[in-house]
């Protein structure tokens, strides 16, 4: 048996050639590794090759790529990183029959970040840089583990994810972090249930979750509407802006917690404030009639969350311009308190491996965006003061 090795160029990749001779027969094997999304973009001359890319949204016109609200599961759109917001970095990809039931966005909007590896002709789609009538797509990782451990801040995020905020501040660093953090995969609020029992999960017991004010661990089987289930508490509350339970600030899982269904009502709309008399059935809680203070262990956690609404929900997307005030009793405008504790809070507490391993399986599984403010903290500072 003879067997040489060799390569040839074919179109943009480097092919390795394999050719095995035994008897009267000889046999030849290509294999080449994909293309990146960047390599594709600039071979768009009608070969067929691999490109892998993560899906960043679905294509509707030559310039435009929907995050949300998906319309149809004829396309895709990848690039070669999760957080990409220029369609110019995308590659759009056609979603034939055969694969859309299991790669179109509007049948599985849960595909939002994964890494999938598409096999096709590299030719214009959409009159933008393209990959069209696929052979073979398949995803290219799993889901993270929710045990995986977060990303240190400052970690490898930092270069491309929060790239446009660092050595920002005031307006600036806010205006830098919106635009970062808008990007964003969305949920039902139907979906939050499963979400929240691999966002809260118990570090010492896989089936449980630990509740926010009352910091019980209980069953992720128990969750409802019953007396002592757990349900899904807004920490910044609804009413505060009416935005109820709709995809967007009502389902958005930085500010989403399980909590003790009497526990949640027990808190209702109130704002954020020290003193009061203690809760019931949530020990080290304390509240009044228009402010709620949090146990010592999630008083950062609570601060961190609200500083993420009220930068990411600017007023854009339909939803409200959400902002922290420093009074009590704002009932339903969209403004939540008091920014003076809060800010007391957050130095007081700062981010624990609970919650950083929560806003890295957000990041990860859920949403593709983060509470920047758990990363850097120094940042609240930055734009608030305190």
């Amino acid at each position: 048996m003879l067997a040489t090795v060799g390569a040839r160029r074919l179109g943009m990749a480097l092919v390795a050639v394999v050719t095995v001779t035994t008897g009267a027969a000889t046999m030849s094997a290509s294999a080449a590794a994909p293309l990146t999304v960047a390599a594709a973009l600039s071979a768009q001359d009608g070969h067929s090759a691999a490109v892998t890319g993560f899906i960043v949204g679905q294509p509707t016109a030559t310039d435009t790529v929907i995050k949300s609200g998906f319309t149809g599961d004829t396309a895709i759109a990848i690039a070669d990183t999760v957080a990409e917001t220029s369609t110019s970095r995308m590659l759009y990809v056609q979603v034939t029959a055969a694969y859309r039931s299991a790669f179109g966005l509007r049948t599985n909007p849960g595909l939002m970040g994964r890494s999938v590896t598409v096999t096709g002709t590299l030719t214009a789609y959409f009159s933008h840089g393209g990959l069209k009538d696929p052979t073979a797509m398949s995803l290219t990782g799993t889901p993270p583990s929710p045990s995986a451990s977060p990303t240190a801040p400052g970690g490898p995020y930092d270069p491309t994810y929060y790239a446009s905020a660092i050595g920002k501040t005031g307006t600036a660093l806010r205006s830098a972090l919106h635009g970062i953090i808008r990007v964003q995969r969305t949920v039902s609020y139907a979906q939050v249930w499963d979400a929240l029992k691999q966002t809260d999960q118990d570090p010492n017991n896989a089936n449980n979750v630990i509740l926010l004010y009352s910091g019980r661990s209980q069953s992720k089987t128990t969750n409802g509407g019953g007396v002592d289930d757990w349900n899904r508490e807004h920490v910044w509350a609804q009413s505060h802006g009416d935005f109820g339970t709709s995809a967007g600030p009502g389902t958005d899982l930085h500010h989403l917690r399980p909590e003790d269904v009497t526990v949640n009502a027990n808190r209702g709309n109130k704002d954020f404030d020290l003193g009061g008399s203690a809760a019931a059935e949530a020990p080290g809680n304390y509240t009044d009639a228009d402010s709620w203070e949090p146990r010592n262990a999630v008083k950062g956690d609570v601060a961190r969350m609200i500083m993420y609404m009220a930068i990411r929900y600017e007023g854009g997307d339909g939803w409200p311009n959400l902002e922290m005030n420093n009074v009590t009793g704002n009932g339903s405008v969209p403004y939540l308190g008091k920014l003076s504790v809060l800010l007391q809070w957050h130095q007081q507490d700062p981010p624990d491996a609970f919650e950083k391993r929560r806003n890295q399986v957000i990041f990860d599984s859920w949403q593709g965006n983060r509470n920047p403010f758990i990363d850097h903290p120094e940042w609240a500072a930055a734009i608030w003061g305190g």
